[in-house]
């Protein structure tokens, strides 16, 4: 289990970083606050049109008696909401990596220039316009995954009792998972390092993943708390993408640290 605990010093260590270089911190924060204005407006505008959109999706229940009408399309009025907030946790890494593309790959690459031995950070060729289009083929397929994944819990969660403990365990973990592939896809994919290839190589260190992403999952849960945090989290994930990949890493006093082991204890 000592991956666990190296994916949690990771996320450490990033909040670290940025934490010593103030003005990447700054425009990391940027990207995040674009974010979290245009979730918080469709959640108001759920909240506030919710009501009529489950009334209207549901006809049928026109000639219900009451109460029944009423408490049907209450319960799927709560139960629109509710997935909408899952689905904003699940995507609001996804969309606030797209919005700010330019922002972390030159945190990442600072990251890169500061812990590696000869002060070179990997570099893509592609020009931004390609990137951006790969950022969002690639957010996409994750965002598709993650949604089946959060209908799959979310029906779950009606199971008496598992679906009030197990279930929401399970579900920082997977959200966790999901969070660290699209953080450490701004170093992977400067590495050329396609989806699936990305995919695979996280698989092969879950204990790792994990610890690094659902430490972030829980936290993302507190509002405001995601925006302030990305920063830091794509500098962690930059470092742990080096690690994935075996890359040699400086530590900032000048020291080599050592490589995490690869299997689990």
């Amino acid at each position: 289990m000592r991956d666990l605990g190296a994916g949690f010093r990771y996320l450490l260590k990033g909040q670290k970083w940025v934490g010593r270089h103030g003005r990447q911190y700054g425009f990391g924060l940027l990207p995040g606050l674009i974010t979290l204005v245009l979730y918080a407006a469709a959640l108001v505008a759920l909240a506030l049109w919710g009501a009529g959109l489950v009334g209207w999706a549901t006809p049928f229940a026109d000639d219900w008696a009451d109460p029944w009408a009423g408490l049907f399309r209450g319960f799927l009025t709560v139960v629109l909401f509710a997935l909408a907030l899952l689905l904003c946790v699940l995507t609001f890494t996804a969309m606030t990596l797209l919005v700010g593309q330019p922002f972390y790959e030159s945190l990442s690459e600072k990251v890169d220039r500061d812990v590696s031995p000869d002060g070179t950070a990997p570099e893509s060729d592609l020009p931004l316009w390609r990137e951006l289009w790969i950022s969002a083929r690639d957010s996409l397929r994750i965002v598709a995954r993650a949604a089946v994944w959060a209908v799959l819990l979310f029906a779950l969660g009606f199971i008496p009792v598992a679906g009030q403990t197990v279930v929401p365990v399970i579900g920082f973990f997977v959200t966790g998972f999901f969070l660290t592939e699209e953080l450490t896809a701004v170093a992977l994919q400067r590495r050329g390092v396609e989806l699936r290839e990305r995919l695979t190589l996280l698989r092969s260190r879950k204990t790792l993943v994990w610890g690094f992403g659902t430490p972030l999952a829980v936290a993302f849960l507190v509002p405001f708390v995601a925006v302030f945090l990305m920063p830091g989290a794509v500098a962690g994930a930059t470092l742990m993408a080096r690690d994935l990949l075996g890359e040699e890493t400086e530590g900032h006093d000048g020291a080599a640290e050592p490589e995490e082991e690869g299997a689990d204890a």
